[in-house]
């Protein structure tokens, strides 16, 4: 038997290093503001996967099916599958594909091998066209999208999809669909990534992502940065504007969606992903069109959310009420977004799904040069009507680093605001975002950052210590951590008021054992929510955290049983440290 100055010594070291690794939680908030810059060992960003990689090379011969991907429906009983059949065209004299020859079907089972079902959808193909001289010409292959009734929420479904007729059918895939809504029912781990991209460091992001098993992807717009290529291809570069001045439209090369699409198969073929433009979804070609490639590749569940465009709509994923808002489309208060987003608002039975997450492209909150005060309009039109009706969290991209909010509202601490949380940094080829707005000489100038949509609102502060100023001249109060890393983020639902929040660096995936950031996100319905048709409460506009009378017994007792948890932690670390002793002796 070890002496007990040996068993004492064990039990002391494990201790402090249970205490080292625990979790904060936003009751603590809000936080002194940290900062963690670019390691200037790595570099900024990585070269685009080219298209002759076996990754994003085609798989199989036309018209059997590639591209395939899930998304959810506004209920969990319904999910949409999409995929792709023949070959898109490019050139300056393309012809379009006849979606009526294809068929556009799934089969599906609750057993391998046993498709009991069988559903019908719709075909439809797009155009990128320019004109210009020069410039070629683009149309996709034919795109199929088909909505799946009747499913049993949290079960493991197996399906092939394509054309029966013509015997071009899949292989067998698999999904499991989201939980019922309800307040103890949660999907196991939602990624959160934006800006991804498909360079090098995007293909490590994925990776990491899909390594952590999540049963749904939320997608903050810009996803293949098709729009950094001249039509005819060649390289991508990460400045457009830069390196193609005389540029006569902002070009893409489609291909590059294509590359992409059989790139994320493996993942989206088996998870849902939920995704909302971004201004890399733009594209503008002929007649003035717009965000062809976005309206035209993917399903989202816009008229099962009662919204008229597919750059605005909701879901119900177990207890949680996402809503997904379109920046680059009308958000004014008069405007049919704004009008559909308070109808929904008022539609969420908090006793059912008591978390609301929404999300965006381009964030509100933003402490980086890049994109500074950027979509300040949009924050004005919309902010009291989330705060009202108690939005928890909001996520956003558009800036290509990580930062994590305080609770804010109206630009001051606010424990009732929302976590607000930039993950913009998934690795794409624009490169990682390293400058400051409140470092010496990085503030930008009020005319800087003019959005692709929508008016200009920069001003400068009007309370709080930046108090008549552009920029702040240190890390503002409302932003807790930034960190100029790439990476995604997952977040994990425990229940009606506890959320675990993980922000993952890539660097993990090479190696470093060091989680970028995590946090309990805590709810306190009892202090926070208001009746609906009033006001919104006073702001408390304050440094303070929540006095412990403020919080609801239900989060006191769940702190209890996390405390519980992490002393019986520590008792079987004192127990392991005494057989580990007497291992030693």
């Amino acid at each position: 038997m070890a002496p007990p100055v040996v068993l004492f010594t064990f039990a002391i070291l494990f201790l402090l290093v249970v205490v080292a690794g625990s979790i904060p939680t936003t009751l603590e908030g809000p936080f002194e503001p940290v900062t963690r810059r670019l390691d200037s060992s790595l570099r900024q960003g990585s070269d685009d996967v080219p298209l002759s990689d076996s990754r994003l090379a085609k798989k199989v011969k036309s018209p059997f099916p590639e591209q395939i991907a899930i998304a959810a429906s506004f209920s969990p009983s319904s999910l949409w599958i999409s995929w792709i059949t023949g070959d898109a065209q490019i050139g300056s004299n393309v012809v379009p594909l006849d979606p009526s020859t294809s068929r556009s079907e799934v089969w599906y089972g609750l057993e391998s091998g046993q498709y009991t079902y069988h559903q019908n959808g719709t075909a439809e193909v797009y155009s990128q066209l320019y004109p210009y001289e020069g410039l070629v010409n683009y149309t996709s292959g034919i795109i199929h999208h088909v909505r799946l009734d009747g499913l049993v929420p949290g079960k493991k479904y197996y399906y092939k999809c394509g054309d029966s007729s013509l015997k071009v059918m899949s292989e067998e895939h698999t999904f499991q669909t989201l939980p019922a809504p309800g307040p103890n029912s949660y999907p196991s781990r939602i990624a959160v990534v934006g800006d991804l991209g498909l360079t090098h460091n995007s293909t490590t992001t994925i990776d990491h992502l899909t390594h952590n098993d999540p049963a749904m992807i939320l997608f903050l717009g810009d996803l293949v940065y098709a729009d950094q290529y001249v039509t005819t291809g060649g390289n991508g570069t990460s400045c457009f504007s830069c390196t193609f001045p005389d540029a006569p439209i902002r070009e893409t090369y489609q291909p590059r969606w294509d590359g992409w699409g059989r790139f994320m198969e493996p993942l989206t073929s088996k998870v849902p992903m939920m995704i909302i433009e971004g201004n890399h979804e733009i594209e503008p070609q002929i007649d003035g069109m717009k965000f062809q490639s976005y309206q035209s590749r993917f399903a989202v569940p816009a008229k099962e959310s009662r919204s008229n465009s597919k750059f605005y709509y909701s879901f119900n994923a177990g207890g949680i009420h996402f809503i997904m808002l379109g920046a680059y489309v009308d958000y004014n208060l008069t405007g049919l977004q704004y009008s559909w987003l308070k109808e929904d608002l008022k539609g969420v039975q908090r006793e059912i799904t008591p978390w609301i997450v929404a999300a965006w492209h381009p964030p509100w909150y933003n402490s980086y040069s890049s994109h500074y005060q950027e979509f300040e309009c949009m924050r004005l039109e919309m902010e009291s009507l989330l705060y009202q009706y108690g939005v928890d969290i909001v996520f956003s991209g558009h800036v290509h680093a990580y930062e994590r909010m305080n609770r804010v509202y109206n630009c001051s601490l606010d424990p009732c605001g929302p976590v607000y949380i930039t993950v913009g940094d998934g690795g794409n080829i624009e490169k990682v975002d390293v400058e400051f707005a409140d470092d010496p000489g990085k503030c930008p100038k009020q005319d800087d950052n003019k959005p692709e949509f929508g008016g200009v609102c920069h001003m400068n502060f009007s309370t709080g210590p930046a108090k008549g100023k552009f920029c702040w001249d240190r890390q503002p109060d409302w932003s807790a951590f930034r960190d100029s890393s790439f990476g995604h983020g997952i977040l994990e639902v425990i229940n009606s008021t506890y959320a675990l929040w993980t922000w993952h660096r890539n660097q993990e995936a090479y190696g470093e054992n060091t989680t970028g950031d995590q946090i309990y996100i805590v709810r306190q319905p009892d202090m926070c929510l208001v009746q609906l048709g009033k006001s919104p409460p006073v702001s408390l506009h304050n440094s303070s955290s929540p006095s412990s009378a403020e919080v609801s017994a239900s989060d006191q007792s769940l702190a209890r049983r996390i405390k519980s948890t992490w002393f019986l932690q520590c008792l079987l670390g004192f127990l392991a440290s005494i057989l580990l002793a007497k291992g030693i002796n």
